[in-house]
C-alpha cells in the first residue's frame, strides 16, 4: 500500500464522525480490547485472522476457523456492537479472546493481524477485500465477491498487485468428490457437453412491506453499514439478511445461493470468461413486498457450442404443497447434459453420472475445508494452492451480475412475448415450459402479475463490457459515496 492511501485512510479514522463513534464504544468493548491487546500475538506461528461482518454467514466462519490447525481468531468487527457483544461472549466460553473493532479499516492498519476473513453483505466485498490487499493481509471473501462486474476485476487487479492469497468462498470448490467429477467429465467420460443447467429452488418467503421509513437498530453503526451503498432510509422491515432483495446492497437469489451453483457449471463446463451473450426473465411472483430482486428467474448465457442455463425459484412445488421441486433430484445443485449422458449435483459436495437410459454409471462424494485450504496458500503463497482463486470468484459472480443487468433492463411482457423470446434460444423453450407450469401449480396469473422481459445482450466477453448497450454498460459499475470508493483503477 502506498504512505499516501494509508495516512488517508488513518486520519479519516481519527478526524471523522466514523472514528468518533468507533472510539465511543460500550464500556465492554473496551476492557475485551484492553485485554486482548495485552496478550502476546503470533507467537506459536499461526496465522492470525480477523472475522470481518459476524452476523450471519461470519458466524459459520468463525466456527470454521476454530478448528482449522494453523489457523488463529484474534479479532473480530462488525458495525452492529449487540452482534459483537453476542460472538465475543460465545468465544470467552471457549476460552478465546480478542480484539474487537466496529470500523474493517481499523483491522486492516493492526499490525497483528495476517488476514481477515469477509462475511459482509455484498456491497462491502470489493472494497473491504482492495483494501485488505492494499494493507497486506491475505483475504477471505464470501460470495458473490463483488458487487458488480467491475468490483470483481479490481478485486483480481489488487490481489495480483499486491501479492495478496484471496480465496472466494464458493466452498463447493474444495469438495474433492466434485473436483473428481469435474475431472472425470471433462475428460469425456459423458461424450461432449451440451448445456450446464445451474438450479436454486430454494424457498423465499415474503419480506413484509413497509409503507414508511424503518428505524435503525440502535446498535449499528448505519453510515459504516451502508458504506459504498447509498446511505437512504430502511424501507423494510429487517435491516440484517433482507438487504439480498434490494438492488443498492444485494443480488437476489441469483447472486446469494446461486452462485454456488453458477460457479459449479462454469467449472464443469471449463470456459473462464465471460458468455458471449446473456438474456434473463422472469419476476417477483406471489406475493407484494418490499423486496425488489426476482423470485423466479430464468438466465441463459451463451458459449457457441455450449450453454449454461439458470432457474431461480422461490416458490414452493405449488400452493397446495411447500415442498421445493427438483429436477432429476437436484433441487438446489446442477444437471450437467453430454452427448452419452448427463450428471447431477444435487449438492454442495457430491454427484452422480448417468448415461442417456439413466442407468447409474458412477458416483463422487468426499468433502473438504475451504477455510483450510486458504491457509495452507498463505503458507505456501502459492496462488495456484487456492481451489477458488478470486480470479474464478469473479467470473462466476460477474455471470450473476450481467443476468441480473439484463433481467433490470427489461420491459413488461406477456406470456407469449417470452415464449417467443425462449424459442429463440437453445435448450430454452423446454426450462420456460416447466416454468410456467411450476408458477400455475401456485395460482399465479400471468396475465395480471409483472413479467420482465430482458434482452439479449451481447459481450466482448474477455473485455468484460457489453457490445452497443450504453444503459448495460453503466450497470457494470455504480456510484459510490465518499469515502467509500471501489478504484477505477489498482
Amino acid at each position: 500500500m502506498s504512505k499516501t492511501h494509508r495516512l488517508n485512510r488513518r486520519d479519516f479514522i481519527k478526524s471523522s464522525l466514523l472514528g468518533a463513534s468507533a472510539l465511543a464504544l460500550p464500556s465492554w468493548i473496551n476492557q475485551v480490547h484492553a485485554q486482548a491487546t495485552a496478550r502476546p500475538i503470533g507467537a506459536n506461528g499461526d496465522i492470525r485472522v480477523a472475522v470481518i461482518g459476524i452476523h450471519g454467514q461470519g458466524n459459520s466462519h468463525i466456527n470454521e476457523l476454530l478448528k482449522t490447525p494453523g489457523a488463529r481468531i484474534v479479532a473480530l468487527c462488525d458495525v452492529d456492537s449487540a452482534v459483537l457483544k453476542q460472538r465475543v461472549a460465545e468465544l470467552e466460553k471457549k476460552n478465546v479472546k480478542v480484539k474487537i473493532y466496529t470500523d474493517m479499516r481499523a483491522v486492516f492498519d493492526d499490525p497483528e493481524i495476517d488476514a481477515v476473513s469477509m462475511a459482509t453483505p455484498n456491497h462491502w466485498h470489493s472494497l473491504g477485500t482492495i483494501w485488505a490487499c492494499q494493507a497486506g493481509k491475505d483475504v477471505y471473501v464470501e460470495k458473490p465477491v463483488s458487487h458488480n462486474v467491475n468490483e470483481g476485476r479490481r478485486m483480481v487487479e489488487a490481489a495480483r498487485k499486491y501479492k495478496r492469497i484471496v480465496q472466494t468462498g464458493t466452498q463447493c470448490r474444495s469438495s474433492r468428490g466434485l473436483q473428481e467429477a469435474v475431472a472425470w467429465v471433462q475428460a469425456g467420460n459423458l461424450g461432449k457437453i451440451n448445456v450446464a443447467r445451474a438450479l436454486c429452488y430454494k424457498r423465499r418467503d415474503t419480506i413484509g412491506y413497509v409503507q414508511m421509513a424503518q428505524p435503525i437498530p440502535s446498535t449499528v453503526d448505519y453510515n459504516l453499514w451502508c458504506g459504498p451503498a447509498p446511505m437512504a432510509p430502511l424501507t423494510r422491515k429487517r435491516l440484517h439478511y433482507d438487504w439480498h432483495w434490494v438492488w443498492a446492497t444485494g443480488c437476489g437469489d441469483l447472486g446469494n445461493q446461486g452462485i454456488h451453483q453458477m460457479d459449479i457449471a462454469r467449472w464443469f463446463l471449463g470456459v473462464n470468461t465471460l458468455s458471449r451473450r446473456v438474456w434473463s426473465t422472469g419476476g417477483r411472483y406471489g406475493y407484494i413486498d418490499n423486496g425488489e430482486t426476482a423470485n423466479t428467474q430464468l438466465i441463459y448465457h451463451d458459449y457457441g457450442k455450449k450453454s449454461l442455463i439458470f432457474e431461480v425459484r422461490g416458490l414452493p412445488t405449488s400452493a397446495m404443497d411447500k415442498k421445493m421441486d427438483n429436477l432429476k433430484g437436484a433441487s438446489i445443485g446442477v444437471l450437467v447434459e453430454c452427448e452419452g449422458g448427463y450428471l447431477v449435483n444435487p449438492n454442495y459436495s457430491s454427484a452422480t453420472a448417468y448415461d442417456l437410459e439413466g442407468k447409474e454409471l458412477k458416483k463422487f462424494s468426499a468433502g473438504g475445508s475451504h477455510h483450510a485450504n486458504w491457509i495452507e496458500a498463505i503458507r505456501s503463497r502459492k496462488v495456484s494452492d487456492l481451489n477458488a482463486d478470486i480470479l474464478e470468484g469473479h467470473l462466476s459472480s460477474a455471470l450473476c451480475h450481467t443476468g441480473n443487468i439484463s433481467y433490470r433492463l427489461g420491459k413488461l411482457a406477456t406470456v407469449d412475448e417470452v415464449e417467443q423470446a425462449l424459442r429463440q434460444l437453445p435448450h430454452m423453450f423446454e426450462a420456460g415450459e416447466r416454468v410456467w407450469n411450476h408458477l400455475q401449480a401456485n395460482r399465479i396469473d400471468l396475465e395480471k402479475e409483472k413479467t420482465f422481459l430482458g434482452p439479449v445482450l451481447e459481450m466482448y466477453e474477455n473485455q468484460e463490457f457489453f457490445v452497443g448497450s450504453d444503459r448495460a454498460n453503466a450497470m457494470l459499475t455504480r456510484d459510490y459515496r465518499y469515502p467509500f470508493v471501489v478504484p477505477k483503477y489498482i
